[in-house]
């Protein structure tokens, strides 16, 4: 019923001859030329010739003015070229020569509701209503062009008529539920619905109206309980899911949220959009993952598996629960439907950093710089990569060029230096890998990493030893025991001769960590050189069943004999 005025201005106006006036003269004409003329010109607009017949039918006008027909027509031909203002003009001039004819008059009154002149419009269906009080189309255009003209009783009154010929319907009851709220009649719009609901029980628009109503008002018991017959009515509402599920939610009974989500996210009208929006929500404001949010996580990933951001959320939430195997398949997941999301890049490739996984670093940081080749902070990744593959030459070019997009950032320049640093320590250019490592000492003083990486650089050259051990002093002094630096530490003391020291800082490092390989198979040597090759012996092979990445230890263990670690 809502589509009954489209449908009729679509069929009425662009119908040629069929739903009114044929193209003759009521008039007697005895003038051949003009006669002639109008035919040729109907012919042409048969034809399809608009522009010909439009030109034949102005002809007609210079013989006579007084032919509604010519005017009729030329209406017709304008709006076939979609010149409403021209095809309004004419189908008016024609009106006034005839103004009986109810068909002129219906052009008219739709033609006046398209242009928003609704009290012309009321004015002409008014007339069509008055000539034929049961034509149902006519009758839901009058209703609509009172109400567009902020009629609403008298709307009413003809929709109550259009109630007579075709029975109760949802649609038509809703217009007047709305009608009597704009008068603030709520009780007659209540009694509106209700009288339709009894023909039309389960109607969810009916239902959905009153849900609506009693939200407004306040009314929250009748609202919850219209909220329940709707779902039951239209049992894929999803929007009347999650509506359901904010008021269980808010009255703390999570388990019946929970089935009402579950429940939306199946339904088709809840867009994937609607869907992140909740998860995100719930993602920000909770301490720990409910298990139902998982499985509604899964749901979404299920039923948009061709969408990027239903893998990249199942990413947060694998990252939030611990999970950071998984986290890393989704977010690698959403990067093959998506290639341009910068932040699942970053998250990438922070965690294969972070994980140690330098071969997946090197390449998805390489094939990340295709897409955001002014990021530095993929280059420092990608630079990060190449020098833990021992790629060198292609760090450097990598860092530099990532160094020069840097701007106010001493932070992360000093970060592209230590690691320009540890490119150049792999090519052995050792004093350009010493000017970048203080350079990158100089920008972040604070930084206690990056000066225990350059001590242990150091030490395992056998160059500055001092200052090696005044840089790890430093990062010990202000972080404290962390595990590594204090490895760095016993490191340094180790290459300076200083094995027993060495070995209480190989101690403190390893009762910390006892599963770090390096520092296992560093406590090892300081035990080996001075004099207890038995338990050197021993911390070395449980260093290989860590996995230590030393070439040279398989040959400590089988000849019994320290060899400088190589890497």
């Amino acid at each position: 019923m809502k589509n009954i005025l489209r449908f009729s201005i679509l069929i009425l106006l662009f119908s040629a001859c069929k739903t009114g006036k044929n193209l003759e003269s009521d008039k007697p004409v005895h003038n051949p030329a003009y006669i002639n003329a109008f035919h040729e010109a109907v012919r042409l607009k048969t034809r399809g010739q608009v522009e010909e017949a439009i030109k034949g039918f102005e002809a007609c006008l210079l013989i006579r003015q007084d032919d509604d027909a010519v005017f009729y027509a030329l209406s017709q031909l304008y709006l076939m070229k979609n010149d409403k203002v021209k095809s309004a003009e004419n189908i008016q001039k024609a009106a006034k020569l005839d103004e009986k004819n109810i068909w002129y008059t219906q052009e008219l009154a739709y033609m006046y509701f398209e242009a928003g002149n609704y009290p012309e419009a009321i004015k002409s269906f008014e007339k069509l209503f008055k000539h034929e009080p049961r034509n149902v189309e006519w009758l839901y255009g009058y209703a609509e062009s009172l109400v567009r003209g902020g009629k609403s009783s008298e709307a009413i009154k003809i929709f109550d008529k259009m109630e007579d010929q075709v029975g109760k319907h949802p649609d038509l009851s809703i217009q007047k539920f709305k009608l009597y709220l704009q008068l603030k009649e709520d009780t007659k719009a209540i009694a509106e619905i209700e009288a339709c609901r009894k023909v039309y029980p389960n109607d969810a628009q009916l239902i959905a109206a009153l849900v609506d109503y009693y939200f407004q008002k306040g009314k929250e018991t009748e609202a919850i309980k219209m909220l329940e017959e709707l779902v039951k009515a239209d049992p894929n509402n999803g929007r009347a899911h999650l509506a359901l599920a904010d008021i269980y939610r808010q009255k703390g009974n999570q388990k019946r949220a929970y089935a009402e989500l579950k429940l939306a996210f199946a339904c088709e009208d809840v867009t994937i959009d609607n869907k992140m929006q909740i998860l995100i929500n719930i993602l920000e404001n909770s301490f720990k993952t409910d298990p139902e949010v998982l499985e509604l996580v899964e749901m979404v990933v299920a039923t948009h598996p061709d969408e990027a951001k239903a893998h990249s959320i199942r990413g947060d939430y694998m990252l939030k629960e611990g999970n950071d195997p998984e986290a890393l398949i989704s977010y690698r997941n959403a990067l093959k439907l998506d290639k341009k999301l910068f932040p699942i890049w970053n998250q990438v490739l922070v965690m294969e950093y972070q994980a140690n996984m330098f071969y997946e670093l090197y390449t998805d940081s390489k094939e990340c710089l295709e897409y955001f080749a002014t990021m530095p902070t993929v280059y420092l990744l990608h630079g990060v990569g190449a020098v833990q593959m021992k790629k060198y030459d292609e760090a450097v070019q990598t860092l530099e060029t990532g160094l020069e997009l840097v701007s106010n950032d001493k932070g992360v320049e000093a970060e592209f230096n230590a690691q320009l640093g540890e490119a150049y320590f792999g090519l052995k250019e050792i004093e350009k890998a010493k000017t970048h490592y203080e350079k990158a000492i100089v920008l972040d003083p604070k930084s206690t990493l990056i000066k225990n990486n350059y001590a242990y650089r150091l030490a395992f050259l056998k160059k500055d030893l001092n200052r090696a051990e005044e840089l790890i002093n430093e990062a010990l002094r202000n972080a404290g025991d962390v595990p590594h630096y204090l490895d760095t530490k016993g490191f340094v003391l180790f290459m300076k001769g200083d094995y027993l020291e060495a070995k209480g800082f190989y101690e403190k490092a390893y009762n910390l960590k006892p599963t770090d390989p390096i520092n296992c198979e560093h406590l090892g040597d300081a035990y080996f050189m001075l004099g207890d090759k038995s338990k050197g012996l021993e911390l070395w092979k449980k260093a290989k069943e860590l996995g230590s990445g030393n070439k040279v230890l398989d040959k400590k263990i089988e000849k019994k004999e320290y060899y400088d670690p190589q890497y």
